[in-house]
């Protein structure tokens, strides 16, 4: 995918139009000048600058129409909640792959089987083969998440969660061992698409706090909820899709070194800081921007 930005002047200010093709077609996305705030304190920035709102809003927007339908990881929410629930935290991603689908492949092989840890816990302490690598490599947590899996695949087969909301969701699979808030965020936004949920993983974390979305040393684990709103709250503003926003700063923050990592935010930095210097003198402020001017949905161009 290849995107040019272009720059409009209106009344003194810039507007960015960002053109890229996807799924074949030329399409726009128009953003507000670098210096407007998408809230007090947060300037749009330059979306070819990254880690600015502009770069997260423009990504997002282009992967929205590639992402929408490949959140899930499973065929059943079942499945979904074996992939989460195994890729949880402690557990790197291409490992709990590997143990996710070996236990979906035998859960498809036996659909009458009754859930128990013994089983489970046999198949995650086999050694697995991660991207085709010689060497088998062992999954860490076998006899704790195989607890939490049986107890968790019993709840499901109880009861029927797929009449609750997204949010409802959520909550009721906050209530099944071995899951807390972003586990739970995690299946529903892969199983629904969900925009009503975020997944606060150490990624995101490190992507909002470099832009001031979230507070330096924001702790997840304490301030679920309030930060996720913080994140939800952006996203509003942007207009942007939240599930696209997550899964992109997801697969980009986690490619990044940590050296090229904290030049970025160093760099995302010095720019907020001179761009609300500007702000502060004789440009335009963000009340003097007009509808036409903020974020329009993305126009195809034939």
């Amino acid at each position: 995918m290849q995107c040019i930005n272009v720059m409009h002047c209106i009344g003194g200010l810039r507007l960015q139009q960002v053109i890229a093709e996807i799924d074949g077609r030329i399409q726009r996305l128009n953003l507000p000048d670098e210096r407007i705030s998408v809230w007090p304190g947060l300037v749009w920035g330059r979306f070819d600058e990254p880690l600015t709102p502009a770069f997260w809003v423009s990504q997002a927007w282009m992967a929205e129409p590639d992402n929408a339908m490949r959140y899930q990881l499973g065929k059943t929410l079942e499945e979904e909640v074996v992939y989460c629930l195994l890729g949880a935290h402690g557990a790197p991603a291409e490992i709990g792959l590997a143990a996710s689908r070996r236990v979906c492949s035998f859960l498809r092989a036996r659909p009458e089987w009754k859930p128990n840890s013994t089983e489970l816990e046999r198949l995650l302490r086999d050694p697995l083969v991660v991207n085709g690598r010689a060497r088998a490599v062992r999954y860490r947590f076998a006899a704790q998440r195989a607890r939490y899996l049986a107890d968790t695949l019993k709840a499901l087969a109880e009861a029927d969660f797929d009449c609750l909301g997204d949010v409802a969701l959520r909550d009721a699979l906050r209530q099944l061992p071995g899951i807390g808030p972003k586990t739970a965020s995690w299946i529903v936004r892969n199983w629904r698409a969900s925009d009503h949920v975020a997944i606060l993983d150490v990624h995101i974390v490190r992507a909002c706090a470099a832009i001031g979305i979230f507070p330096t040393g924001a702790q997840p684990a304490r301030r679920y909820l309030d930060l996720e709103q913080r994140f939800l709250a952006f996203c509003d503003a942007t207009h942007s899709r939240a599930s696209a926003m997550d899964a992109v700063m997801w697969s980009t923050m986690r490619s990044l070194s940590r050296p090229l990592l904290q030049q970025l935010i160093d760099h995302a930095a010095q720019f907020t800081q001179r761009a609300q210097g500007e702000q502060s003198g004789n440009k335009p402020c963000p009340d003097q921007m007009t509808p036409a001017m903020m974020v329009q949905a993305p126009v195809a161009v034939q």
